[in-house]
């Protein structure tokens, strides 16, 4: 039987809200993309995202517009090649791979010539708000070892104090969402270093970052925002020291493994993120998490509900997916 492909929109509530620079939700679409062959279905969800002109309308044409390809054999080489990066590629490549798994019964890591992902480590996010609520939100969380830190510009040393305070004891990393500006940049680096802060997320708007070769970093700098897939390295040079690679960035798991492999070639520290989605889009991205020196595989403790089967979270460690998830 030729291969079918179908889709569903879904959605899940998120657990109170999530603000970040850009704006705050109480909710969460996702995209999934299921691919039946034989019996046997793959399962690939991606998250559409404004910021890069993507909605649900226009991933779900894009992943629609492939029927006749995936029918006739379409593999995940040739996707990468017909597609460009981006959520509906995303959810298309990890469909095939999960549809190879149940084919042939072998878990995901085994057919990529991976090791099998372990336990690891995820951050936990806290959304934007007042240096009081985001201290009150990080004295709650203060017992997980890895919080990540939604910050927006102009008072962000305020609230990084206040984090601090909260948590004495956490690994932070913050994420500015582009926020920053040339006005503040360096005192809001400067604010971290004071509070401790491993990492900081995309302090300025990608394609306006060329400073950050200028300036010196007391704290290591990752592109989010300004890298997507392998073809953006070469303008982070000397801008950034490290990556976060996001599956609905690259387009899927295929390229997300190359990314990781190149970069840590051009010694780029390597994380490991994530939209806010189900544990269904986290799976796939666990076969990364042993490149990464950070790992934000959070989205499903942010919601009121998960999917089922769901990933296993014990407080902040994340393990593997079963293959009745994913791979």
């Amino acid at each position: 039987m030729a291969r079918r492909l179908s889709l569903t929109v879904e959605r899940f509530p998120i657990a109170g809200a999530f603000t970040i620079s850009r704006g705050s939700r109480t909710e969460i679409a996702v995209v999934v993309a299921r691919i039946e062959e034989n019996g046997h279905v793959g399962l690939g969800e991606c998250v559409p995202y404004p910021r890069y002109g993507e909605s649900v309308e226009s991933v779900s044409t894009l992943i629609e517009a492939q029927a006749d390809a995936l029918a006739s054999g379409l593999d995940r080489a040739a996707l990468a090649r017909l597609m460009p990066a981006g959520a509906a590629r995303n959810a298309l490549d990890c469909a095939l791979l999960d549809l190879e798994a149940k084919q042939s019964g072998r878990r995901a890591w085994d057919i990529l010539g991976l090791p099998a992902p372990s336990p690891v480590t995820t951050a936990y996010t806290l959304s934007l708000g007042t240096p009081e609520s985001m201290g009150e939100a990080a004295r709650k969380a203060a017992a997980r070892p890895l919080l990540k830190v939604k910050l927006g510009g102009d008072g962000d040393p305020e609230r990084i104090a206040a984090v601090r305070a909260g948590a004495p004891d956490a690994k932070l990393i913050v994420d500015a969402n582009e926020a920053w500006r040339p006005g503040n940049v360096e005192a809001n680096l400067a604010a971290c270093l004071t509070a401790g802060v491993a990492l900081i997320e995309q302090p300025l708007p990608a394609g306006e970052d060329g400073m950050l070769a200028e300036i010196p970093h007391p704290v290591p700098v990752c592109a989010d925002e300004s890298l997507h897939d392998r073809g953006g390295l070469d303008a982070l040079a000397g801008r950034y020291d490290a990556i976060n690679i996001k599956l609905d960035k690259t387009g899927g798991l295929t390229e997300a493994m190359l990314l990781a492999s190149e970069a840590r070639a051009r010694g780029l520290t390597v994380m490991v993120g994530c939209m806010l989605g189900t544990s269904l889009g986290m799976a796939p991205a666990t076969l990364l998490t042993h490149h990464a020196a950070f790992v934000d595989l959070d989205g499903p403790l942010l919601l009121a509900r998960d999917r089922e089967p769901p990933l296993r979270y014990d407080g902040s460690t994340m393990f593997p997916p079963e293959a009745g998830l994913w791979g």
